[in-house]
């Protein structure tokens, strides 16, 4: 249960004799028993006016109660419920500290102003609220589930986990606190653990969407995608509105090699029409039509912290805010509490920074218009934390995906995808429902990592034999690509592979993994497998890899950029759709387009020649940071100004398509 959810549950539970409606037996006394009998039996009315659907009502009625029993705790709370509900934060946030100042115990209160404190941007204070609730009433399960929450969105997972836990002694048949547990684990990397709390939660409650759509998560960074994908399909068919588990559909899709590019194209179409159904979309602004001035540009992401987004971002964001003279006013909307040196890094790089993590999307969509924006860019599609339903809204003139994902939205009121000659050839624009926008050289541009040292030399070298590698996660590693690799190891004499990733501190993984290789003849001696590090250790491990290999039909992204910074080269191979292709559009934009094959014998032709002539290797090693600098992939000033061109360009089209007469 994320903190929205569990917000709205608490909003609902407005009945008698529910701890969040009830008055504390410490209650300051109302000025006469008659006033403070008259004053509960409006609150009881209005209780049920509310739970029957009738808000204006209820609040009447504890207004009239207040005005009774100015001194009422119960009628402070219940007042602020409703405003709470109506999105009238600051409002809410007083009448339950006004609450609290009659009856410093009344728990209740203290629960209700850290769920109103979350949306009002102060995590600290909801933190403090919840501790509070926790010391006055420890049974509360509630408070633990919410505490959890928030300290997991804050990046806290090992207190979350802490927190979920303490609830489920509290309550060992939660389903729902087996499913929040899962989710932290899962993000704590002990995805085994997670799959186990996701199975409990479902046995628990096998009606239990979205305990079935967490264990899909779970078992798709497992690797175990055929699973995942039939949990994600077990959630749907109990709701099909669950739009979290389709987006987790779709993205887990990208995995598959043999699925049809108008197959997923249907199914992208499919969610659109969800969300557009749950949306009422503007269909006029009162943004200026003149292609000319200043531009408003809003980004909507959850990842904006030491994160794949962070890294491919910062750069481009820090270069379109120096750019001279300054056409873009640029927001971005953060759909994630979490933040780091990355995320203050971004937050100096633009004129406004907006959280919108807990905010519901027809509040977010009404606050982005009235912001302004001119051109809003969804920076994550369907992979997590993304706020796609947003867009349905349509909210900004012209709205735009790109960065977070590699493939079609299928949302109607997003308007352009922005790709590049490579990833996106011409002919491949039915893979979308946007209209295809290509930047003239590289979509990506990634930001030179500031904790990697100097290149190390070739380690082939010093070894006397090849070092193949990928940091992948090992979701995009399936059979075909074993096979393949397996094929490169028994072309080249003694060479090893290193695996890194988050998965290998599992050691069934690790031995499931191991097994997979030995079927392809490819004993554990030639295996060197390693688990995750902090960023500048797992940086420093490419100083042991000599030529990197590629997965498909999921190939590396932030891996392949990090590798040509190290000096490694990567072996890529290309594929048929936008995804298929990332790894073309990276090596072509670093200048390596002789380290793209076409198909598995190609790829394994090139990966022996490149191997067998190590003196090449090395001074290609030398030399490659000082060439990927300077080339389109990370040249973000470069990269800015084409980006800039694009924004003006779609919006002056428009301007166009708005002006009177057309």
């Amino acid at each position: 249960m994320s903190l929205t959810d569990l917000l709205k549950s608490m909003l609902r539970a407005r009945v008698p004799d529910h701890p969040l409606a009830a008055p504390t037996a410490s209650a300051a006394p109302a000025k006469s028993e008659a006033s403070r009998q008259e004053a509960t039996r409006l609150l009881d009315a209005g209780n049920v006016a509310e739970n029957g659907g009738n808000p204006q009502e209820a609040f009447r009625l504890y207004e009239a109660a207040l005005a009774l029993a100015p001194d009422f705790p119960r009628a402070h709370l219940n007042r602020a419920n409703v405003l709470m509900a109506r999105g009238e934060l600051a409002d809410a946030i007083a009448g339950y500290a006004t609450a609290i100042d009659l009856d410093p115990s009344y728990f209740a209160a203290h629960f209700n102003l850290g769920l109103a404190s979350l949306p009002a941007g102060d995590p600290q204070q909801a933190l403090a609220s919840f501790d509070r609730t926790i010391a006055l009433k420890p049974d509360f399960v509630d408070a633990h589930i919410a505490r959890g929450n928030l300290l997991e969105e804050l990046g806290q997972v090992d207190e979350a986990i802490a927190s979920y836990r303490l609830a489920l002694r509290l309550r060992p048949d939660f389903a729902e606190a087996h499913n929040n547990l899962g989710i932290a684990l899962l993000r704590a990397g002990r995805i085994e653990e997670a799959v186990t709390a996701g199975r409990r939660a479902v046995e628990l409650r096998p009606d239990y969407a979205e305990g079935y759509g967490n264990l899909a998560n779970a078992l798709k960074a497992l690797g175990r995608m055929d699973e995942s994908l039939a949990q994600y399909e077990r959630a749907l068919a109990i709701n099909p509105d669950y739009i979290e588990a389709r987006s987790g559909r779709l993205f887990g899709h990208n995995y598959l090699s043999n699925r049809p590019v108008a197959q997923s194209l249907d199914d992208a179409r499919r969610y659109g029409a969800l969300v557009a159904g749950l949306a009422q979309p503007a269909t006029a602004w009162r943004n200026d039509a003149d292609p000319e001035r200043v531009l408003r540009v809003g980004f909507v992401s959850g990842d904006l912290y030491d994160h794949p987004v962070g890294y491919f971002f910062e750069a481009v964001l820090a270069a379109l805010h120096a750019r001279t003279p300054a056409m873009l006013e640029l927001h971005v909307y953060a759909n994630n509490l979490r933040e780091d040196a990355t995320t203050a890094r971004l937050r100096a790089s633009c004129h406004a920074w907006h959280m919108i993590a807990g905010h519901a999307d027809e509040q977010v969509a009404g606050a982005i218009r009235d912001d302004g924006i001119d051109i809003l860019i969804d920076l994550s599609g369907h992979t997590g934390l993304n706020r796609l339903p947003v867009f349905a809204w349509k909210p900004a003139p012209v709205q735009v995906t790109w960065l977070g994902y590699f493939s079609t939205t299928g949302v109607a009121a997003i308007d352009y995808v922005i790709a590049d000659p490579w990833a996106v050839p011409e002919g491949a624009e039915t893979e979308f429902t946007e209209t295809v926008w290509r930047l003239p050289e590289t979509r990506l541009c990634f930001t030179p990592p500031g904790d990697a040292g100097e290149v190390a030399p070739l380690p082939a070298l010093s070894e006397g034999a090849i070092t193949f590698g990928c940091f992948s996660h090992l979701t995009k590693v399936n059979d075909g690509v074993i096979a393949l690799w397996a094929r490169v190891l028994a072309a080249v004499p003694d060479s090893r592979l290193l695996l890194k990733a988050p998965q290998l501190t599992s050691s069934s993984v690790r031995a499931a993994l191991l097994a997979r290789f030995d079927a392809q003849g490819i004993g554990a001696d030639r295996l060197i497998l390693e688990g995750p590090s902090p960023r500048a250790d797992y940086l420093a491990a490419y100083e042991d890899v000599d030529i990197m290999l590629d997965t498909f039909p999921y190939p590396g992204g932030t891996t392949t950029a990090e590798a040509v910074w190290m000096g490694v080269p990567v072996l890529s191979m290309t594929g048929d759709t936008f995804l298929s292709r990332q790894g073309v559009s990276l090596l072509t934009n670093a200048g390596l387009p002789d380290w793209i094959a076409v198909d598995g014998d190609d790829f394994v032709a090139r990966a022996v020649a490149q191997a067998g002539d190590r003196d090449r290797l090395a001074a290609l090693r030398r030399d490659l940071r000082r060439r990927v600098r300077a080339s389109p992939l990370f040249d973000a000033p470069r990269f800015a100004a084409h980006f800039e061109q694009a924004l003006r360009a779609m919006w002056r089209m428009d301007c166009e398509k708005r002006r009177p007469g057309r």
